[in-house]
């Protein structure tokens, strides 16, 4: 069976994996837990434990209660507010995207990230002198030569797969090992190693956290070849990648061979139930069950499934394919067996696609009880919400002169927002009723309702205990009730709430949805400062708003001589609906003769009116 090649752009990825990321935060915030065995609770489970405790016999997952009998010594760390991993997953993002010359940083939860290091491992390559391998140097900035590090370039950093002596130089590599691999691979995975060990340590040194690392070119491997030691340690993945001739031998599938097909990213639950009833059915003796230990258990390997007679993408279709199924499910998973993961680093971004909040219960079944649970689920989201789409005000200068639009929503905090959220949704997963023979089926759907979010959300003068009440009254529990017209016997077991559908906020960047007005008007201002034709102008006051959100009508001052313009905000939509600015880095503006103002060209003419009106 023919398969589709490996990616030919010959990428360099590498894949960090903070080693007991939730546990660790509290260490690095008290070091004395380090030494002491630690597990951090949800509810009645310990949810994660560190190293030192799954040497007592922890694990996750566990009963607080026989964690105790286990390890009576052991240290509880209530972790069920996830703002503290949040923000240190934040942090340990940034930090080593700063290291990352093209920006593809890619964050998978809180505890994992890719890297692609591609451009930096080519540039450094180019730079290695052949005659002197033992002493090179890693640039770390192209204009700064100054900045980086040394290395041994004769040999790789750390453990690899297959395992070479650490002490070995590097050989010449002939074409028969090489295979269909381009030559520059081994050396640039070999640069690459000594990267991901100087970033390992510069997390360790700087941030107090270790990473189990991986190297190799596509996202799927560097993330499973990073297993292969643990903690704190690095693989990286040698070649041949591909073969060159039949029968050869590749590192990759003999790497992913010996894994569970259950353990293969992309390859979820349902689809290994599927293959495992399939295969189980129609075992072969020679390509399937040959190992001593796999014959007691219904554990499907890689290789059980890529030996398997006639097994390809017309088979695999066949066995996973029909209704509810991805198209093309044979060809991506016959893809995945064999290393391929064309997926590509999606480039860093500061801001999340989306915010949301969940918890678990017993079974909630009135709409009082949901009421009280979606309060503090509320008051989490709109704190998540400010923490993360808001910034402290580079520009104070520009408080007084700014007005309720995208770019400046009235505060009392010298915040502005990054982006705003369009969308509220509220998801619930209400426990199956029993079957016929009274078994009680497993169920993970959810049922979801969405609406625009309530404009009195990015209120930043309020207090955030207030605005969960009111967003819960307003908009959840009216969503709630749609969700389940029912007026009891629910059995909600999950509650999930969000805000989507994020626009960045007015600015000057390319993903600002449009300017920033307050600066608009400050630049117009400083203009007529130094006209010499300046005039006296009225001021721009920021508007009051009310509880709902609405901007209230303001008349001239005369007695201050001010006017008070009412401008209408982007939210404030009378079908419920979000308008956006059109987004415009290079906006055509026109020099007014009165005044010397730079307008924007659809302007001039109401601007000219207004000097003709003032005159």
């Amino acid at each position: 069976m023919t398969l589709a090649p490996l990616r030919n752009d010959h990428r360099i990825i590498i894949h960090f994996d903070y080693d007991c990321f939730y546990a660790s935060v509290f260490e690095v915030e008290q070091p004395v837990l380090k030494t002491l065995p630690l597990a951090v609770q949800q509810k009645q489970i310990v949810v994660t434990c560190n190293y030192e405790a799954r040497r007592r016999g922890l694990r996750k997952l566990q009963l607080i209660k026989e964690a105790k009998q286990i390890c009576p010594e052991l240290v509880i760390v209530l972790g069920e507010d996830l703002s503290k991993f949040r923000d240190a997953s934040k942090d340990l993002y940034r930090f080593l995207r700063a290291f990352c010359w093209s920006g593809k940083v890619e964050k998978l939860g809180f505890d994992e990230l890719f890297l692609d290091v591609t451009d930096m491992i080519t540039y450094n390559v180019d730079l290695l002198n052949p005659n002197d391998l033992e002493h090179s140097f890693f640039h770390l900035n192209r204009l700064d030569p100054t900045l980086g590090f040394a290395y041994d370039a004769t040999g790789f950093c750390g453990p690899t797969y297959p395992a070479v002596s650490p002490t070995a130089s590097e050989p010449d590599v002939s074409p028969a090992v090489q295979g269909n691999d381009p030559p520059s691979l081994r050396i640039n995975l070999l640069v690459a190693s000594h990267l991901a060990a100087y970033l390992r340590g510069q997390l360790e040194e700087q941030k107090g956290y270790t990473a189990t690392v991986g190297i190799s070119t596509v996202k799927l491997l560097a993330k499973l070849v990073g297993n292969t030691h643990k903690p704190n340690n690095q693989t990286t993945l040698l070649p041949p990648y591909s073969v060159a001739e039949q029968g050869a031998q590749s590192n990759v599938l003999n790497f992913l061979d010996a894994y569970d097909i259950r353990k293969i990213p992309g390859i979820g639950s349902k689809l290994t139930h599927k293959l495992t009833t399939y295969l189980n059915k129609n075992v072969h003796p020679v390509h399937c069950r040959d190992t001593p230990d796999s014959s007691a258990d219904n554990r499907i390997t890689v290789r059980d499934v890529r030996l398997f007679p006639g097994m390809g993408p017309p088979l695999l279709e066949k066995v996973l394919g029909g209704a509810g199924s991805p198209k093309g499910v044979g060809a991506k998973i016959w893809g995945l067996i064999h290393g391929v993961d064309n997926s590509d680093v999606l480039e860093a971004r500061d801001l999340p696609t989306q915010i949301s909040i969940e918890d678990s219960y017993g079974g909630l079944n009135t709409l009082e009880e949901v009421r009280k649970e979606l309060i503090p689920l509320a008051t989490s989201l709109i704190r998540r919400v400010r923490a993360d789409l808001t910034e402290e005000d580079p520009d104070p200068d520009l408080a007084n002169t700014r007005v309720t639009t995208a770019s400046a929503i009235p505060d009392s905090q010298g915040l502005r927002w990054l982006a705003y959220p369009k969308t509220l949704r509220v998801s619930t997963r209400p426990k199956p009723p029993a079957m016929t023979n009274g078994a009680q089926p497993h169920s993970f759907n959810r049922i979801s309702r969405s609406a625009p979010l309530p404009r009195f959300v990015f209120h930043l003068d309020a207090s955030v205990d207030a605005l969960a009440e009111q967003l819960v009254h307003e908009g959840l529990l009216p969503m709630v009730r749609k969700l389940h017209p029912e007026k009891a016997g629910w059995n909600i077991r999950l509650v999930n709430i969000a805000v989507t559908n994020m626009v960045d906020a007015a600015g000057e960047g390319k993903r600002s949805s449009g300017r920033d007005i307050g600066k608009m008007f400050h630049r117009q201002e400083m203009g007529r400062r130094y006209s010499p034709s300046s005039v006296s102008e009225p001021t721009t006051s920021r508007t009051d708003a009310h509880s709902d959100g609405d901007t209230k009508d303001l008349k001239h001052d005369t007695s201050s001589g001010t006017s008070q313009i009412p401008v209408r905000s982007p939210y404030d939509c009378d079908d419920g609906t979000w308008e956006e600015s059109e987004s415009e880095d290079d906006m055509p503006c026109v020099c007014c003769e009165t005044c010397g103002a730079f307008i924007p060209h659809f302007a001039l003419v109401a601007h000219k009116i207004y000097h003709t009106s003032s005159s």
